[in-house]
């Protein structure tokens, strides 16, 4: 795993010193990405300059350094990621009479697109990736992003200077690169957690999207933006060829593929393990990892004190079950909250899902040990796990055959109890609730769900459920009012139901935008590599292939998965609500963050700096302090970017 970094400059506005010197720096910002070795490659008469950080995973030796140019000399590469099926591609090209001076996967991409042209070589790789290639004989620069979008890249013009990079914070490193923020992007923020793609905070610099090949060719500069897979068409061409098999042979299907998975992401040349929450996602990677190791698998566990944010003895168990080299550690709450002043310097732009913070801590525990990790990153989407998909599934309907008047009247009045009180109700009521159907954080959650009774159809409520500030102006500026992401919520009119409507646009943003950039800035920032086994894109393919009845059953989501699972873990050890990576933050902001939120929420400072209303702001912050609502979620937000921005303006001073 690597980072990339590089910029085309339209006029020469440096020399080649110069170049050599910008991108170095440039590269450097990126460190972390790559610690192990730094290359740069620069080419005067275009004024285009590569930059590269190494992380050595495959061919550690220096046959894999980085900028590499291909056998013709025509390419010239630099490229994060790995290529999973490299080996096959490998044995093909040297049939072909391709010759490979080491053993890297760096070089069989040169070779794939010498010998079948860039977009027939990126249709073969099997992996998570980006890159920028350089065409010498047509003068024409290529970005590549993977399938998915596990690996990042950023790019776009500022001050007449095209730019890319693996992350926002090398292109600080150029002198002519000033960051202009973009304030739809930040609307866009405050209510999702993140900022999808292509946007990010910055007025000029995008996101290339996932599964899509970006073009600009000298001397006009011209752009070409060629999407090489669409999950769009794979998820409508699956759901039009569901699988007929029996139960059996789904569950047979799916082990064999998630095997051929989980094995071609073993292939390591340094030491690689697995991190396990104990849920059901991680556990399957993990107990298909033992199954085909001769050695224990390593595997690594984060817990907390606090009991409804701990999964460590769950964990423990299936570790215990099957066999594997686990560590655990618990961290203490001073532990967990001394990573947050990290975290506008990791993520870069404004990044606000608090399981940012588990997942830097495992990360770090995992690189103690190892340099590879696997997760189960991915499960949710593509098998309905997500209470979202559930919910729709198994009761939307029902609920809106209930008279508007007494659905507004239930949320009305039930939202005037705090969560604090609701959260006692369900306690002693919940001996009432089947196992299977309890829930962790109840008093949040019935919250959320008496917010939505007054919604009309399935598009309203996954624009509530999604959305943080629903209905709330929390902004000195005018906001946008079109939809949220409306190009990709247009696409829910195509689905004949709304349950695959969701699953498709986590897919394609949430996905690739929350869960993906979580991981990898989180891992990347310990210098760790985690690769994801069901984000394969045959997985992807197959998963859409099975009946939506096989993934939610019963009030359950991924229920052939589950099924799996069970053939080698005991299914008791699942008998629990489901639960997510998270850290108490609700109590966290009244208690021992309260200072430090106090700070970046001053009414003075918020009203100089032109972004947030410090009266409406300053009305949640009072509502969550005193237990009147929780305000957790939003407010988080809202810090996250505070504290961003106070990062930003001291990187500049």
């Amino acid at each position: 795993m690597c980072g990339i970094v590089g910029f085309w400059q339209r006029g020469r506005s440096y020399g080649v010193d110069d170049m050599h010197q910008i991108v170095d720096q440039m590269a450097k910002a990126l460190v972390h990405r790559g610690p192990d070795n730094r290359g740069c490659w620069v080419e005067e008469e275009m004024g285009l300059a590569f930059g590269h950080m190494r992380l050595s995973i495959l061919d550690i030796s220096e046959q894999g350094h980085q900028p590499m140019e291909s056998h013709n000399g025509r390419y010239v590469i630099v490229y994060n990621g790995e290529i999973y099926n490299f080996l096959e591609l490998r044995d093909d090209l040297e049939k072909r009479g391709c010759r490979f001076k080491g053993t890297s996967d760096t070089e069989v991409i040169l070779a794939a697109i010498e010998e079948w042209s860039l977009e027939k070589a990126v249709q073969s790789f099997d992996g998570m990736f980006s890159f920028a290639v350089w065409d010498k004989e047509k003068k024409s620069l290529h970005l590549c992003r993977d399938r998915i979008g596990e690996k990042p890249l950023y790019y776009g013009w500022h001050n007449n200077i095209f730019f890319f990079s693996s992350e926002l914070k090398a292109l600080h490193r150029h002198p002519l690169f000033s960051p202009d923020i973009d304030l739809d992007a930040l609307n866009l923020y405050v209510r999702l957690n993140y900022i999808p793609a292509p946007f990010t905070i910055y007025q000029s610099i995008q996101k290339l999207e996932p599964g899509t090949i970006f073009s600009l060719s000298w001397p006009r500069f011209h752009t070409k933006m060629i999407p090489y897979w669409s999950a769009y068409d794979v998820v409508n061409e699956s759901l039009k060829n569901q699988i007929g098999s029996s139960e059996d042979e789904v569950i047979e299907h799916l082990d064999d593929i998630l095997r051929r998975s989980v094995k071609s992401r073993l292939v390591s040349d340094v030491p690689v393990g697995a991190f396990l929450s104990g849920g059901i996602d991680s556990s399957t990677i993990v107990a298909l990892m033992q199954a085909q190791s001769s050695i224990p698998v390593k595997t690594f566990t984060v817990g907390f004190f606090e009991e409804d944010y701990n999964e460590a003895d769950y964990a423990k168990k299936v570790a215990s079950h099957l066999g594997t080299d686990h560590t655990e550690i618990f961290v203490t709450e001073k532990e967990a909250m001394d990573v947050i002043p990290r975290l506008p310097q990791l993520f870069d732009e404004p990044f606000s899902d608090s399981s940012q913070i588990p997942t830097f801590l495992i990360s770090q525990l995992a690189r103690s040990e190892v340099s590879v990790s696997l997760s189960g990153d991915g499960g949710d989407e593509i098998f309905g796990g997500y209470n979202r998909h559930i919910w729709n599934h198994s009761y939307w309907d029902k609920i809106v055959r209930w008279p508007i008047s007494v659905r507004r009247f239930i949320s009305k009045t039930g939202q005037i109890l705090p969560i604090s009180i609701l959260d006692n109700i369900y306690k002693k009521l919940e001996f009432l609730i089947p196992r299977e159907l309890r829930i962790s954080y109840p008093g949040d959650k019935i919250h959320k769900f008496l917010s939505v009774l007054i919604l009309e159809n399935s598009f309203q409520l996954y624009e509530r459920l999604i959305n943080e500030t629903s209905g709330i102006n929390l902004f000195q500026f005018e906001r946008s009012n079109s939809s949220l992401m409306k190009n990709k919520l247009d696409v829910w009119s195509h689905f004949s139901n709304s349950t695959d409507a969701m699953m498709y646009l986590d897919l394609i943003t949430y996905l690739p935008d929350d869960i993906l950039v979580k991981v990898d800035r989180a891992s990347m920032g310990v210098s760790l590599e985690s690769r994801a086994p069901f984000l394969d894109h045959k997985v992807v393919e197959l998963a859409w292939k099975i009946p939506r009845e096989m993934k939610i059953r019963n009030g359950q989501g991924k229920w052939i998965l589950r099924k799996l699972l069970y053939n080698y873990v005991p299914e008791d050890l699942f008998d629990r609500p489901k639960t997510g990576f998270g850290v108490p933050i609700e109590k966290w902001l009244k208690t021992s963050l309260r200072g430090w939120a106090e700070s970046l929420l001053e009414g003075s400072k918020m009203l100089s700096d032109g972004f947030f209303n410090p009266n409406i702001v300053r009305g949640m912050w009072n509502e969550h302090l005193n237990g009147t609502r929780n305000r957790q979620h939003v407010m988080w937000n809202i810090l996250m970017f505070q504290a961003w921005f106070e990062n930003q303006r001291s990187t500049l001073q």
